[in-house]
Formats: structure tokens, C-alpha cells, sequence
């Protein structure tokens, strides 16, 4: 007789919800940096020194009027401990809560001085001057009481160019800025590996200028995206954050820099400047004090909230196990976890485009894209994504829209476009500048290209003149060479691919016919195979020849959120972007991973963003058949 053991089966896992693929978890809580409102200080007050960190710092002096007041924060409130014995605004300052060094400024008169004080953690003590008195100077934010520097500033009323570094005992005078600058209280890094950032030059004009210090040189680097001076800055030389200022006006405009390049973050809550700063790297900072234009005593602090996907496992935001069999106890239903399929995904906003544009030439994957020109004015503004944020680039030579993108976003071709009339211009882009290169055999708009980089891919479909191609062009990084055709002429039809031998057009018009054709690129002939669902042009796209996602559009009275994702042989509606829109870019790596930008949106162009995520996985419910 068989033992119960034996027959009873297997215990069945009871869930109240379906697993949630760990890719849309990340997509639903992005991992981003906001600002968050902290504890006012006792005393509103701009132009204060700053020390320390995030979660342990100190501003010291400070106006109007002049004063040597100090303010400790120890994450959550502010304490008044012991002044300065000089009143002064204007200053820089370095170290912690407990040794500190504050130096220069100006005092209850207007004059610059050179007066330097160090802080044991109960009082302040005055030591050596500054080998040159001045005010509104730089300083690098994470150097110590021991090791600081002082650059820039005004004396007495003049930008001026020296440096000096501080050991503990005396200033000594080292090598200049390359350029004069003051209003310059950002700053970054420590004595032998500092950041200048921003500030005013010789006219009083604010600047975008970024220096980096290695310790006996400055060295001009990438320059912010909003020009700037009475900024925020905290951080290291290759992870700092640069926050508010005055641009035109007060601002609250924030930028992270990452070693290479900058880009625009989320703004702080209240537009100031001559902000007291601190903060170890680019994800963790701290906004005190500074003026609104009115004196402010407002605390903000930058944190990151939202998944980690660096850090946070996977495991914990219950994945799907291929093959995994479970009871859903919310609707009653027996289901599994199917490999294959169409991907579980859906859109999530992301951070708006800095110029709104429509017919953008869009190229890359999920996490670094490209917007190229577009039909705004001028047309020839070029944006980078860095999977966070848009950052303006080297604009395009040519005022054209409608241009046929390939490659990625450090180094794509764009050709063709419309003026009017049609185009044969190109231009290539090496990840910092466009140049003119050969033109294409047949002027058109509003093409398909696909492709691995500036040096390979191809160019089809389009409008010419007097009506709709069919031309197919290769590109070899110095020629165009005519191929074989596509079997529909059309326009604004959507390409993806990575490489020059195989890719994806679809859809398209070729008036009155919307079409939903779809046709694959062998990298000698296209052949026609499953058409699409929804018949549309003027679409976004991402993905490869047997992985694609193809988006939006234009439909007979309208604009279209269609979403298909294309698995290599056959289209599957998936999720709907938010909103209806065409003429937009696109970008992505497969059909789990694409990027929506821009668009024409009734009634006007929009900058907004989408991205998709999604998992190569399908839940499907168990039924008695």
C-alpha cells in the first residue's frame, strides 16, 4: 500500500499578487536625487563659509549684516555654537564640525581681508592670513583644516587668478586659475584634487567655466550647462554636485557631475544663492542658507530614493521564476510563469527633454541616447541622455528636420532631411561635435536608418522629389553606396538594428495608405514578412531585427500611444505610452528596453519622456483545457 507521502503531490505557493519582474519594479521607483525641505537655521544669513558633510556640517560668519555667527547641523537641526572673531561675509571655508578653517572675506566695512581662523570643535582661533585678501572666493568643499585651498575672488574689487594652499600653518602661493573668477563659494574636492565651478569673470559676467586642480595646475574641463556664480557646490573631483546660483535671476537649477561630463538633475525646492554647501559626492549633499533674493534661513537636503539597481537584489521585489506554478489568492486563479513571449513592461515618465522638438532624428539605447535637431527653431540643437537626464551638446551644422538617424549616441550619422525642400546633406558625430560628411545619392525626408556607429549602417524610404522612395543606401564611413531597394516606397517609416547586416523597417505612409508593412534588411536584400497590427507613421522605435519595440504615431484623424514589440516573426500590441504623440524619437537595446522623446502632441510639440521596461516573460493563468 502506498504511504501518503507518496501521492499527495507538491505544495502549491499561494501569492495575493503576481510576481512583479524586477526590471518594472525599477521602472515604477526609479533610482533618482531629489531635494527634501530640512530644519531652518537660528539665523537667515547668505555668504557663509561651509564645513563639513550632509550630515555633519557647519556654516560660519555670513551677512547682512556682517557676522561671525556659527551654526552646526548634525542631520536633523541646527545649534549656535561659539562666533568667529572676525565679522565677516563673503568667506571660504574647509574641514569638519570639529576642525574647521575659515579664510578671507570682507568685513563690516566692505574691506577684503586675509584674516584666517581654525575651529577645534568649541572655539575659533586666528592663525596665519592669506598671503592676498579677498572675498567671494573659491574653496575646495572636502579639503581638511590642515590641507585647504583658496582660489579666485575679488581684490579688491577685480576677478583674480591666484591660488594658495594651506598646511596646517601657513598659505603659500601656487599656480593661477587659467581664468579670473569670483562669486565662485562652489567648489569641490580637496587640496590636491579640486573642482572650480562656475562663478562671474572679470566683467561681472557668470560663467560656465569648470577648472580641475591636480595639485600644482589648473586645467580647463567640460563647462556646466547653465552658466552661473553664488552657486552650491559639494563633492569630489569626480563625484560632485553644483546647485542654484544666479543665472539672469536666482535659480534653484542643479547638476551632477559624474568625472567627464555634467548633467541637469532636479531642481532644488527654492531658487537661491550664496548657498551653504556640503556633501561628500553627487548623491548625497546638503542646500543651507542664502539668498532668495531675501536672506533665507531654508535647509534642503539631496538624497537619492528608489531602487538601487546597483545595490538592491533582485530576489527581493519577487522575480518571476521561469516555470514557477503558484495560486493567486486575490483572483482565484491557478497561473504560471511561461519563458518567452511578448515582454511583461510598462512606461514610465522620465526627466523632460531641455527643448521641445518634433521629427527628432533619435538614436541609442535605454540609458544613453541622442535627440539630433528636429522641427524647432533653430533646428540644429543636439541633446545627450545618460539614462537620468538630457544634456545639451554641439549643435548640428544643417537647419533641417526630418533626418534618418543611425548608430549610437557617442557616435552617430544623420541624413537627408527637409529644409524645404528635400536634403541630401549628412553629418557625423563623434560624442562631442558634428561634421559634414558625403551626401547621400537621393535628397529626401523623414527616412528609416539603422546601424552600429558613425562608420556602418544604412538609410532607406523616405520622401523625394516628386513623390515616395524606395532607395536603400550603405554607409562605410566615407561613401554612400546604393543598394537594393525596399519593396514599398514610403515615409516616415521606423527602423531599429545595431549593426549594417541586419535590421527592421515597419509602418510608414504613403498617402492615402497607412501602412502596418513590415520588412527585414539581410544585408543584401529585404524580404516582407508579418505586418504590424495598427497602420501608422511618424513613429519612435528601439531594438534589433529579431527584438524591437516601435511606438506612437500618426493615424487617419490623429495621433496614436500604439506600442508593438516585434519578437522575430510577429507583432504583439504591449502597453500604451501615456500619451498619444508622433513624430517623436526613439531609442532601445530590445523590445524590454526603449526610450520615447518628444513628439508632436495636440496641441503643440512636447518635450516629455517615456521609458519601457519590461521582462522576456509571460504569466499565464491554468484553465481546464
Amino acid at each position: 500500500m502506498s504511504e501518503y507521502k507518496g501521492i499527495k503531490g507538491f505544495q502549491v505557493t499561494t501569492r495575493t499578487e503576481d510576481p512583479v519582474p524586477y526590471a518594472q519594479a525599477l521602472a515604477d521607483n526609479p533610482y533618482a536625487g531629489t531635494w527634501a525641505s530640512g530644519a531652518t537655521t537660528n539665523t537667515g544669513r547668505s555668504e557663509a563659509a561651509s564645513h563639513g558633510t550632509s550630515t555633519a556640517n557647519m556654516i560660519s560668519g555670513g551677512e547682512p549684516p556682517a557676522t561671525g555667527k556659527t551654526e552646526q547641523w548634525n542631520g536633523s537641526s541646527w545649534t549656535e555654537v561659539a562666533d568667529l572673531n572676525q565679522s565677516r561675509y563673503g568667506l571660504a571655508g574647509a574641514g569638519t564640525t570639529t576642525a574647521a578653517i575659515s579664510f578671507g572675506g570682507a568685513d563690516p566695512g566692505n574691506n577684503r581681508i586675509a584674516v584666517t581662523e581654525t575651529w577645534d570643535g568649541s572655539s575659533w582661533t586666528e592663525v596665519n592670513d592669506l598671503n592676498e585678501g579677498r572675498f567671494r572666493l573659491g574653496t575646495a568643499q572636502s579639503a581638511t583644516y590642515t590641507a585647504a585651498l583658496a582660489f579666485g575672488g575679488a581684490d579688491p574689487g577685480a576677478a583674480v587668478t591666484s591660488t594658495e594652499t594651506w598646511n596646517g600653518s601657513s598659505w603659500t602661493e601656487v599656480a593661477d586659475l587659467n581664468e579670473a573668477n569670483y562669486q565662485i563659494p562652489a567648489g569641490a574636492g580637496t587640496n590636491t584634487a579640486a573642482l572650480q565651478i562656475g562663478g562671474a569673470n572679470g566683467s561681472g559676467s557668470e560663467v560656465a567655466t569648470v577648472e580641475s586642480w591636480n595639485g600644482s595646475a589648473w586645467t580647463e574641463i567640460a563647462d556646466l550647462n547653465t552658466a552661473r556664480d553664488n552657486l552650491g557646490g559639494a563633492g569630489t573631483q569626480t563625484s560632485a554636485l553644483a546647485y542654484g546660483g544666479h543665472s539672469g535671476s536666482v535659480t534653484g537649477k542643479t547638476e551632477s557631475w559624474d568625472g567627464s561630463s555634467w548633467t541637469e538633475a532636479n531642481d532644488m525646492a527654492t531658487a537661491r544663492q550664496q548657498i551653504g554647501c556640503g556633501g561628500a559626492n553627487n548623491t548625497a549633499a546638503l542646500a543651507s542658507i542664502g539668498e532668495e533674493p531675501s536672506t533665507s534661513n531654508k535647509t534642503e537636503e539631496w538624497e537619492f530614493t528608489g531602487l538601487d539597481p546597483s545595490t538592491t537584489p533582485a530576489a527581493s521585489y519577487a522575480d518571476a521564476i521561469t516555470g514557477d506554478f503558484y495560486y493567486n489568492s486575490t483572483t482565484g486563479q491557478f497561473k504560471t510563469v511561461n519563458d518567452g513571449g511578448a515582454p511583461i513592461g510598462t512606461w514610465a515618465s522620465g526627466n523632460a527633454l531641455n527643448t521641445a522638438r518634433n521629427y527628432i532624428a533619435g538614436d541609442g539605447i535605454q540609458t544613453a541616447a541622442i535627440a539630433s535637431g528636429g522641427n524647432i527653431s533653430p533646428k540644429q540643437q543636439t541633446e545627450t541622455w545618460n539614462g537620468t537626464s538630457w544634456t545639451e551638446v554641439a549643435d548640428l551644422s544643417d537647419a533641417l528636420y526630418g533626418r534618418a538617424p543611425f548608430g549610437t549616441s557617442t557616435s552617430q550619422v544623420i541624413a537627408g532631411g527637409n529644409g524645404p525642400p528635400q536634403s541630401a546633406e549628412s553629418e557625423s558625430w563623434n560624442g562631442s561635435s558634428w561634421t559634414e560628411i558625403a551626401e547621400i545619392n537621393t535628397a529626401r525626408r523623414d527616412a528609416a536608418g539603422f546601424g552600429a556607429s558613425n562608420s556602418s549602417g544604412l538609410v532607406t524610404g523616405g520622401q523625394a522629389s516628386p513623390g515616395y522612395s524606395a532607395a536603400n543606401e550603405l554607409w562605410n564611413g566615407s561613401s554612400w553606396t546604393e543598394s537594393s531597394d525596399l519593396n514599398t516606397a514610403r515615409q516616415e517609416l521606423a527602423g531599429a538594428g545595431k549593426s549594417q547586416s541586419a535590421g527592421i523597417i515597419a509602418f510608414g505612409i504613403a498617402s492615402p495608405t497607412y501602412y502596418t508593412r513590415t520588412e527585414l534588411w539581410d544585408g543584401s536584400s529585404w524580404t516582407e514578412v508579418g505586418d504590424g497590427n495598427t497602420g501608422r507613421h511618424g513613429l519612435g522605435a528601439g531594438g534589433t531585427s529579431t527584438t524591437a519595440l516601435m511606438f506612437g504615431g500618426s493615424i487617419p484623424g490623429g495621433q496614436t500611444a500604439v506600442n508593438e514589440s516585434w519578437n522575430g516573426t510577429a507583432w504583439t500590441e504591449q502597453d500604451d505610452l501615456s500619451s498619444a504623440r508622433a513624430t517623436l524619437g526613439g531609442a532601445g537595446a530590445t523590445s524590454s528596453s526603449a526610450l520615447a522623446f518628444g513628439g508632436y502632441e495636440p496641441p503643440g510639440v512636447i518635450n516629455t519622456v517615456e521609458i519601457f521596461t519590461g521582462a522576456d516573460f509571460q504569466i499565464k493563468t491554468v484553465t481546464s483545457s
